[in-house]
């Protein structure tokens, strides 16, 4: 082959495609999946119809709702956007073994090899954006060209449902004419920079003196210019298990309760073994993460005997952790539960485990299933009830205390 194929597969607003997915009445309509709006967490997708108000991921979601005060606003329901993610990658998975996940929703594939297979890349690619259409349900935007950042930047600029394949030898000229913005590395304070200094689109970069941008920027200078340039050899590399599943909870106003803040560590603890469950892990360290009024953040973790993926394991080891940290009395802002050191799940072996274990992780995985069939509130924990807490973080909610909690 003369050059690489790479093709980016990215999920268009993929939270809010699953959620249109599961309720088609929702097709269409402005849709906002994050913290509650009247909160002060943040936007984690936004509907193409939300984004004509100017709504984008990231964004406080009180602006979102300020923006877009007619949108429906959903809870990130992080074990079902883990299996339709899964689902999806399992198909990219067919197609060859350099195949880079690289987010829930995103994943690059080098294709080079597969085309004496499959066909040319342009093929693979259309037919990978069919399945995803056809045999998920989801619309994906999908990049091709001979390196990662390129065929990154070509999935972008064809959202939603695009396709656009960039030949070889033309990967200066597709970058040109684009906003300096668009390439890896350029944050808000890098662009900023670089427009101080005349450089407003990728071809300004590129015809720049390379030593003038190692001057003003160093060793990150050289590979602005490499990049404008079309240039990245950066591999795919194929994608291992994941590090770690966490979600935070950011309260709306601080709190200093240990039985309101319990509660929250109870639910973010259900939604991370969900997780675990729904990826086929489990977590060998158990992280607690606090963040004070003051912004000043600590995390804390514990080392469990035996991996887990079962929410009353992750819930004490969280809530040990809290009240060895904690500083009494301070007011919080924010509370995340990790889980980290994953490994493969292992069966629950009487032997390892207990029967009591055993029936726990068979109980879990039913209520896993009657939730994912008839919705996340149908089966809530007694420590729960009358709260409006489901099994998935759903912002804020007014929520009774866990029974090992003081009231």
């Amino acid at each position: 082959m003369s050059s690489r194929q790479i093709i980016c597969v990215d999920l268009d607003a993929f939270f809010c495609s699953v959620e249109e997915l599961l309720d088609p009445s929702l097709k269409g309509k402005p849709i906002i999946v994050g913290a509650d709006p009247r909160g002060r967490g943040v936007v984690s997708s936004a509907s193409y119809a939300a984004r004509e108000y100017g709504v984008r991921s990231a964004m406080p979601i009180s602006r979102a709702a300020r923006l877009c005060p007619h949108a429906i606003f959903l809870p990130v329901r992080h074990g079902v956007y883990g299996e339709y993610s899964q689902k999806v990658m399992s198909v990219l998975a067919e197609y060859t073994p350099l195949f880079e996940p690289v987010s829930i929703d995103e994943a690059f594939l080098d294709v080079t090899l597969s085309q004496d297979l499959f066909g040319s890349a342009e093929q693979i690619g259309k037919e990978i954006q069919r399945r995803i259409r056809q045999d998920i349900g989801l619309p994906a935007s999908l990049g091709i060209a001979t390196n990662k950042l390129v065929a990154k930047i070509a999935s972008d600029l064809g959202k939603p449902s695009g396709f656009v394949q960039v030949p070889s030898g033309t990967e200066a000229a597709f970058l040109a004419p684009l906003p300096v913005e668009k390439l890896w590395g350029v944050g808000l304070k890098t662009a900023q920079r670089l427009h101080a200094l005349g450089f407003h689109t990728i071809g300004d970069l590129a015809q720049a003196p390379a030593d003038k941008l190692q001057r003003e920027f160093g060793v990150n200078g050289l590979a602005l210019h490499q990049h404008a340039l079309g240039i990245d050899d950066s591999p795919v590399k194929p994608g291992g298990p994941p590090k770690s599943v966490s979600q935070e909870h950011t309260f709306p106003q601080d709190v200093s309760a240990e039985a309101e803040i319990g509660r929250h560590l109870l639910h973010l603890s259900q939604g991370v073994a969900h997780q675990l469950r729904s990826q086929g892990f489990q977590a060998r360290t158990v992280v607690l993460k606090l963040r004070y009024h003051d912004f000043a953040t600590i995390t804390r973790s514990v080392t469990l005997e035996a991996p887990t993926d079962l929410d009353h394991k992750i819930f004490d080891s969280v809530l040990g952790l809290f009240r060895k940290h904690w500083r009494q009395g301070d007011k919080i802002r924010l509370v995340g539960v990790g889980a980290h050191n994953l490994v493969p799940e292992t069966a629950y072996q009487l032997g390892l485990f207990g029967p009591g274990e055993e029936r726990y992780g068979r109980l879990h995985r039913t209520v896993d299933a009657i939730r994912q069939k008839y919705g996340d509130d149908i089966i809530v924990p007694a420590a729960l009830v009358g709260t409006g807490e489901g099994s998935q973080p759903k912002g804020k909610r007014d929520s009774g205390a866990p029974r090992s909690l003081p009231a």
